[in-house]
């Protein structure tokens, strides 16, 4: 059984590959007769979560499909597409494989389109409650489309639509406080805020952090994962307000991997931007959470996804423009300190979370594939 799968971009569209792959794994009849294949960037993210997984990968161009105007739509329309389309081809034709594991957007359309042209049955993953353009179009080409919300489904074939979920690494639901409070040598009497800008980080977060830092660490106690590019520059900031990294309860990071788990566990209260990946993660460990949704990301989807679990009272949505100092902290103190609204939060938001959704995907794959 011969496997490929695409995607990437991101940590949003990598983890939920990696935890469909495990639980391919577990359900093949013949396990040493699976093989995989991963087409994508060769980002850092990338290259680190197939290598952790014992995953080929290899590299196409990737371009995005855009509904707004950019000078790089030629680049893109012209060069990247139709060569990542023309490498997805030859890689294909080599490794021919029973299906296509699609995990949607930008980086899965070269593959998509060259599988269907080879006539090799597809699987599309859609996270976001509404699907981006490239999503949109390779639905056309798909099999089955596995989404993440029941409102997405308007917009897919009734036929072709399964409702699975997002898919979550298992280990992420399995952290443990006390191993938390080693690794961040935290203070196991003070309450911890868990701040997340997604694996690029998110400076509108950011900079909205370190404007009440001083004031959220006479209280309680800071994991800050920045994103690598903005982690030197927060560090710098932060000086400046006198807190020093590691020190006063303050526990800043680029990104964290394997002791992410730990940092939910340890967790009162979770500051997230609003991908589908994030939010699913909240959920999956039934965390309260301020939700800052970008701002004209793309099709809205980060605005859809924030309007439903703030329509379903399962987070606090703030917009981006609204991170005054005050309201800002504020949210963070309300939930925080009132442990009722906090308990209905908590409550809510497990709704969004199906721990089978890459057992639901990995079935659809292994019958597609046999």
């Amino acid at each position: 059984m011969r496997i490929v799968l695409t995607g990437g971009g991101t940590g949003g569209h990598i983890f939920p590959i990696a935890a469909v792959v495990r639980k391919i794994r577990e359900l093949a009849k013949d396990k040493d007769d699976v093989e995989f294949l991963f087409l994508g960037p060769d980002g850092e993210l990338e290259k680190q979560v197939m290598e952790q997984e014992f995953i080929l990968a290899k590299k196409i161009q990737c371009g995005k499909l855009r509904r707004y105007f950019s000078f790089l739509i030629f680049t893109d329309l012209a060069v990247k597409i139709p060569v990542g389309i023309i490498q997805s081809l030859w890689h294909l034709l080599v490794f021919m494989p029973d299906v296509v594991f699609a995990k949607g957007g930008y980086a899965s359309f070269p593959v998509a389109v060259a599988a269907w042209l080879y006539r090799i049955p597809i699987i599309l993953h859609e996270s976001d409650v509404t699907p981006g353009l490239a999503n949109q179009i390779l639905s056309r080409f798909a099999k089955k489309i596995a989404v993440s919300f029941s409102r997405s489904e308007a917009f897919f074939p009734e036929r072709k639509v399964v409702l699975t979920g997002n898919p979550v690494r298992e280990e992420l639901t399995n952290g443990n406080k006390e191993e938390a409070v080693k690794i961040f040598s935290l203070d196991s009497g003070k309450k911890v805020i868990l701040i997340i800008g997604g694996s690029q980080g998110a400076r509108s977060i950011n900079h909205a952090i370190l404007n009440i830092l001083p004031r959220l660490l006479k209280k309680w106690q800071v994991i800050h994962l920045t994103g690598k590019k903005e982690y030197e520059s927060v560090i710098q900031e932060a000086g400046k307000l006198g807190v020093k990294a590691g020190r006063g309860g303050y526990h800043p990071y680029p990104f964290l991997f394997g002791e992410l788990p730990h940092a939910f566990a340890a967790a009162d209260l979770v500051v997230s931007r609003a991908g589908a990946n994030a939010l699913t993660e909240i959920a999956a460990n039934a965390k309260p959470a301020i939700i800052i949704p970008i701002e004209g990301s793309a099709n809205k989807h980060q605005e859809q996804n924030a309007f439903a679990f703030s329509q379903a009272g399962a987070a606090v949505v703030l917009e981006q423009d609204n991170l005054g100092e005050n309201i800002f902290f504020h949210k963070i103190e309300q939930i925080i300190e009132d442990s009722e609204f906090s308990f209905e939060l908590k409550e809510r938001v497990k709704k969004f979370y199906n721990p089978k959704a890459a057992e639901i995907i990995a079935e659809e794959i292994i019958k597609i594939a046999e």
